[in-house]
């Protein structure tokens, strides 16, 4: 760090002392440092207020095994671009259908919530929004939330259908944690329109 000289700082000008040149350069570089500091503290926030936010269901205890969701739509530079909506707080769940001049591309994230032990799940996920829907899109699912972890996520990205109507996502699935053997059932049918 330039040495601080008891001298005023000001222009510099021909024949001005060492001791101004050092004095200059110190608020020089304490400008800098200040901007560098401003900046990365605006990026933090910003990037703080961008990240998604995994929902928690309401009315589920700890050690009891889960599953949520955040839909989202958006193009081929970026499926997340828009959000559609999420497990909690639930609400409709619309997407805009493809068109032949702009494809409309859409983000299923999954979180698989572990229940303090390790927990596995199994089963199947079908998206039945995405174009060429059907048994094709019935993706199987088999993941474990290890033991010190709280949470494990999926996220299947595809091209939305052009035909506008209802249709639906379904998961079907069994945890099961592995230290007693328990398994639970999770079933649940999520509505989706196409428009």
């Amino acid at each position: 760090m330039p040495a601080l000289s008891s001298e005023r700082a000001g222009p510099r000008r021909e024949g001005t002392s060492k001791s101004s040149c050092r004095e200059h350069a110190f608020y020089e570089w304490c400008s800098m440092r200040m901007c560098c500091v401003t900046v990365s503290i605006v990026a933090s926030v910003f990037s703080a207020t961008c990240a998604k936010r995994v929902p928690e269901p309401a009315g589920v205890g700890s050690g009891v095994p889960h599953v949520s969701w955040v839909i989202m739509h958006g193009d081929r530079d970026n499926p997340d671009r828009e959000f559609a909506c999420q497990s909690e707080p639930r609400g409709d769940c619309v997407i805009p259908a493809s068109r032949s001049d702009a494809q409309v591309l859409s983000d299923v994230h999954v979180y698989y919530h572990g229940a303090g032990a390790e927990t596995k799940y199994a089963g199947t996920m079908q998206i039945g929004f995405f174009r060429g829907a059907g048994e094709s899109t019935k993706n199987q699912t088999n993941i474990t939330v290890r033991k010190m972890e709280s949470i494990t996520n999926q996220s299947v990205t595809g091209i939305v259908t052009d035909a506008p109507g209802e249709y639906a996502v379904t998961f079907e699935l069994v945890a099961t944690v592995t230290d007693t053997g328990k398994s639970q059932p999770i079933r649940e049918r999520v509505p989706i329109a196409v428009k």
